[in-house]
């Protein structure tokens, strides 16, 4: 299982390398058996696919810090409501 494990990490830390790469073959592979512009066309695919997967990227990292961040202020405004609770009660 621990190989497997590592498998689907590797594939998750590196699949857009791995794709580009793949297309960066496919495209050197079609230009010199004389498609050139096709050739042309899926070497374009390499930037797209690796701009993609940071955009892709970016975006989990932001999902995750406004997640964290707005875990950690709904627990600084619970501790807040606790606080002035105890203050009413108190005659404060």
């Amino acid at each position: 299982m621990k190989k497997v494990e590592k498998i689907m990490n590797f594939w998750g830390l590196y699949y857009p390398i791995i794709l580009a790469f793949i297309s960066f073959l496919f495209s050197v592979t079609l230009w010199f058996t004389g498609n050139q512009l096709e050739g042309i066309f899926v070497g374009i695919w390499v930037p797209s696919i690796l701009s993609a997967s940071v955009a892709i990227r970016q975006r989990r990292s932001i999902t995750f810090k406004s997640d964290e961040y707005f875990e950690e202020r709904n627990k600084q405004l619970v501790k807040a409501t606790k606080a002035n609770g105890r203050r009413k009660k108190n005659g404060k």
